[in-house]
């Protein structure tokens, strides 16, 4: 099972009861007329925000040492260009040189394909707000009034919403109305990487945390009773969407072109932690002993890179770029720790 399928269910689970930001990578191939009709939304923008499309590097390496050993550290991001190809020749070369790849930090529910099989009886209606409520019932009168807004302009004004989690319901909004932008969330970059180091027989590092449920049925009986504390994941996603997309265009084409100043000098929205945080706090995952998530992740790909740092030479690792920019992130850590931090020109 995936981060970002027997069939659509199965990474709904894992959606569910892990990582409302997964929502962001997830989503159905648009049909051929709406495609077009979105296209020709994004060729109505104005030309400053046109954005980068055919082949592009994305940013350069940032570069972490201890004495003569080196970690090279690829920041992704999304949602990008929907046209853009990556290719970093830089990143090839080093990726065939070094002794190990160590994935980005993720996380993973597994209960196995099998497994799965049996769930699906129990999954119908886990996305559907308890007890009946619809999202006025759980939202204030003006944000409900301004997502009723966006509903019509990015879901066709489809009332089945209302019966919607919020966090549901801003995740199906959030991947239309970046889609109409122009963007993608689903280029994984990972993979591509991935593949790359198996090509040159470079060892693979996974980072991600694998976490089982003790009752799988349990859980989902569970969640389907409980409501979610996503009133802030819904509110904020509204919020970027009515006000952030030029934004998002203007990162998309930041990070195509290497432009690691224009990077640092756009915030980061606060609506990934508002949706990661309604589920890794929920009753649910208290109770199943999988709260924390992100900083679990944190320590898996930290204890990775410190293990890669000391036993080889060379080591590429891929990590989200709000990892590698935050005050208090990943890299931040290691350069706390006495490592030499250094970032791409």
């Amino acid at each position: 099972m995936s981060r970002r399928a027997m069939s659509a269910a199965v990474p709904v689970l894992c959606l569910s009861l892990l990582t409302a930001s997964a929502w962001a990578q997830t989503g159905s191939p648009q049909p051929a007329a709406e495609a077009a009709s979105e296209t020709a939304a994004v060729l109505e923008t104005p030309p400053e925000q046109i954005l980068v499309v055919g082949q592009k590097p994305g940013p350069g390496l940032w570069k972490v040492s201890k004495d003569d050993h080196v970690l090279w550290v690829f920041g992704t991001y999304g949602p990008l260009p929907k046209d853009m190809e990556w290719r970093s020749q830089q990143v090839e070369r080093i990726i065939a040189q070094s002794q190990e790849l160590i994935t980005d930090a993720s996380a993973n529910l597994g209960v196995g394909w099998l497994r799965s099989l049996t769930l699906l009886p129990f999954m119908y209606g886990m996305e559907d707000n308890p007890d009946g409520k619809v999202l006025s019932d759980l939202v204030p009168k003006e944000t409900h009034e301004r997502w009723l807004a966006l509903r019509k302009k990015y879901l066709k004004d489809d009332d089945d919403f209302e019966r919607k989690r919020p966090l549901f319901a801003a995740g199906e909004l959030s991947n239309k109305a970046t889609a109409a932008a122009g963007l993608s969330k689903r280029m994984d970059l990972t993979a591509k990487l991935v593949k790359i180091a198996e090509q040159n027989k470079v060892k693979v590092t996974s980072a991600t945390v694998r976490m089982e449920l003790d009752s799988p049925v349990k859980a989902l009986r569970e969640f389907k009773k409980t409501p979610l504390e996503d009133v802030a994941c819904f509110t904020k996603t509204i919020d970027r969407l009515e006000t952030d997309l030029d934004s998002l265009r203007a990162r998309a084409n930041a990070w195509s072109k290497g432009d690691i100043e224009a990077i640092r000098a756009l915030d980061f929205s606060e609506q990934e932690a508002a949706c990661l945080n309604a589920v890794q706090n929920s009753k649910v995952m208290q109770e199943q002993g999988l709260g924390g998530i992100d900083g679990k992740m944190r320590a898996s790909w930290l204890g990775a890179a410190e293990k890669a740092l000391a036993a080889n030479k060379t080591t590429f690792a891929v990590l989200s770029i709000k990892h590698i920019l935050a005050k208090d992130g990943y890299l931040a850590e290691l350069q706390g720790k006495g490592y030499t931090v250094e970032q791409p020109d």
